[in-house]
């Protein structure tokens, strides 16, 4: 039985801490705030409460592989998922809206022809065609194994773009910009496919036209709600970690990761406490960087810069709201901005866009006082810092007017049924996680400019990296992928391979 530390109970962290337990270890959680979740957090007040990370659920066989190796009990014994329907609305700025289905590529197809016309759904349809390729190309190197020594090799651009002409040259698309321009050629289905990589804090302007995976994944594998929201998820595997006797420490902030004989041997706790540990799973590496002075974390030739270069963050909009939930409203609704692919970069050059914006409205008892009365919550994207104070009132109030009246389009009447609004920032994010400036990684992502996540191993014997800013990245379900890898490699060793 080895002694294990593990730094932070993100969601990530703790999907290695039970696996880990399972195994036979001895597992100590050291959180510097008090609760669980990390990202995954719940804001309630007056009877409301809200989601304030991820609103859906993408890849639930993430956490229902979690609860079977844990303790053979089904995820749906633990939580009630929710399959929603229609996967999401669309509203876009020339009024035009279409809700498509979960998970049906004929149903989406059909609605895409008949909102914006014949032909459509097809270039749509086709455009997943290519998307699946890419995914099967990346799926086990991108989130079902460790990093590969000779990861430039995930460099390659994996989406089968077709063929363009352009001036008496055939080229290929290889950003997200250039499938939406020359192969879906509306503006809409341009906006659709942006607006898949806005939600996971990807910048559509720079992305790789592999960032297609994204939205293929909600389409292949369905979007799915939390019944009482996404936080009863993160309790569920907290709940999991305790029956499975990991310790968990709150309050307990970590000032620095020791060393003893060249590998990583426990934690020094900020009260001066000394915590001894055989093995030492830590978080992102921008943090682990000020834990272990004068080492170098990884290899240059080991592992791609990782992506702390990239900022993205969310302002969230908690509306509580009196009035019922009108009966078949969509849960999920995407209002989008006038240029969606460059508003990170109207906001680099100082200027503040119209936002796209995404409506959750959980039709849930759970989140709202009574039948009289709705929880809703808007999501931006927004970058980190580039001169865009987040922690200035004028702001924050100057752009949640913006995001409000942005929602207003999909929901009339909004602003007259608002009781209150509670507002979280990158700089709530920055407190609740400790990401540098709160900012939210994205999903690794293979392909020319793509984003690949450091590695769970380190160049320090003995210390591993779990969460959105290792490998695979960020999301939800991305997290408990890399909970399992690390654990894998803790077990089994280096050679470990992932799951077969």
């Amino acid at each position: 039985m080895a002694r294990i530390a593990v730094i932070g109970a993100g969601m990530g962290a703790m999907a290695a801490a039970a696996r880990l337990a399972v195994a036979g270890h001895r597992v100590a959680v050291y959180e510097r705030t008090e609760t669980y979740g990390g990202a995954v957090r719940r804001f309630e007040r007056d009877g409301f409460a809200f989601d304030t990370g991820p609103g859906l659920l993408t890849l639930p066989a993430v956490y229902r592989d979690l609860f079977i190796k844990t303790g053979k009990e089904p995820l749906e014994s633990l939580v009630e998922l929710v399959q929603v329907d229609p996967s999401s609305r669309h509203v876009f700025t020339d009024g035009t809206e279409v809700s498509l289905p979960n998970a049906s590529r004929a149903g989406v197809v059909a609605a895409l022809d008949e909102a914006l016309g014949a032909g459509a759904g097809a270039r749509w349809g086709d455009f997943l065609i290519r998307a699946r390729e890419a995914w099967d190309r990346t799926r086990r190197p991108l989130l079902e194994e460790p990093l590969w020594p000779n990861w430039q090799v995930l460099m390659r651009e994996p989406y089968p773009a077709v063929p363009h002409k352009r001036l008496l040259r055939t080229r290929r698309a290889c950003t997200l910009a250039e499938i939406g321009a020359w192969e879906l050629r509306d503006p809409r289905l341009a906006a659709l496919l942006y607006g898949h990589a806005l939600a996971y804090g990807v910048d559509p302007g720079s992305a790789p036209a592999s960032a297609a995976v994204l939205p293929y994944m909600e389409h292949a594998f369905g979007t799915w709600y939390v019944r009482g929201g996404v936080r009863e998820l993160a309790r569920a595997v907290y709940e999991r970690c305790v029956r499975r006797k990991v310790e968990f420490h709150f309050g307990a902030e970590v000032t620095g990761v020791l060393e003893k004989d060249g590998r990583a041997a426990g934690l020094e706790l900020s009260d001066g406490t000394v915590v001894e540990a055989d093995t030492v799973v830590g978080t992102g590496p921008w943090r682990l960087r000020g834990l272990v002075p004068g080492r170098e974390l990884y290899g240059a030739k080991d592992v791609p810069p990782d992506a702390e270069d990239l900022q993205p963050g969310r302002v969230v909009v908690c509306l509580a709201l009196r009035g019922a939930r009108e009966p078949g409203a969509a849960h999920r609704t995407v209002v989008y901005g006038p240029d969606p692919e460059g508003e990170l970069h109207l906001f680099a050059h100082g200027e503040v866009p119209e936002p796209t914006v995404r409506i959750d409205r959980p039709d849930d008892p759970a989140l709202r006082p009574d039948a009289d009365h709705e929880s809703v919550v808007l999501t931006a994207t927004v970058p980190c810092g580039l001169g865009h104070d987040w922690t200035a009132p004028a702001v924050v109030e100057s752009f949640t007017d913006r995001m409000v009246a942005a929602a207003e389009r999909a929901v009339p009447g909004l602003r007259e049924r608002i009781l209150w609004r509670e507002v979280r920032t990158p700089a709530h994010t920055e407190r609740e996680t400790g990401a540098t400036g709160g900012a939210v990684p994205p999903p690794s992502l293979a392909g020319g400019e793509g984003t690949l996540h450091p590695s769970n191993s380190t160049a320090v014997p003995g210390l591993f990296t779990a969460g959105g800013w290792s490998h695979p990245g960020g999301g939800l379900a991305h997290a408990g992928m890399s909970g399992a890898l690390v654990a894998g490699l803790i077990v089994e060793g280096p050679e470990f391979r992932g799951s077969q």
